[in-house]
């Protein structure tokens, strides 16, 4: 079993940015694949960011060269960092623990209750 807990959401003015926090507990974060997905209103989950167990990241062509993907083994602690915020990038964050490499919802077995993040124009 995981537990993850998000934190670092907020309201930020376009171009600004935020850094997302992940805290695991259970299981280190070093032995999953850990994600980032986010859910605007009325629109599906969609997969953000992923870092595998190998430390290989993955992106959304959408945020790629602005989000930043990072793990802190030691803390067990996975992070996001968003550059030049966009209003579309406005949507509740979820972190996510699984042992299959995906980029889809279903290679995720471990969801956080998500962060809300604002991006104002």
């Amino acid at each position: 079993q995981v537990q993850l807990v998000e934190s670092g959401g907020g309201l930020v003015q376009a171009g600004g940015s935020l850094r997302l926090s992940c805290a695991a507990s259970g299981r280190t974060v070093s032995g999953y694949a850990m994600g980032w997905f986010r859910q605007a209103p009325g629109k599906e989950r969609e997969f953000v960011a992923s870092i595998r167990w190998s430390g290989n990241t993955y992106y959304a062509e959408s945020v790629k060269d602005r989000f930043t993907i990072s793990r802190d083994v030691n803390k067990n602690m996975v992070y996001l960092q968003m550059n030049s915020l966009k209003p579309e990038d406005t949507a509740i964050y979820y972190c996510a623990a699984g042992v299959r490499a995906g980029v889809g919802k279903g290679d995720y077995d471990y969801w956080g209750q998500g962060t809300q993040v604002t991006v104002s124009s």
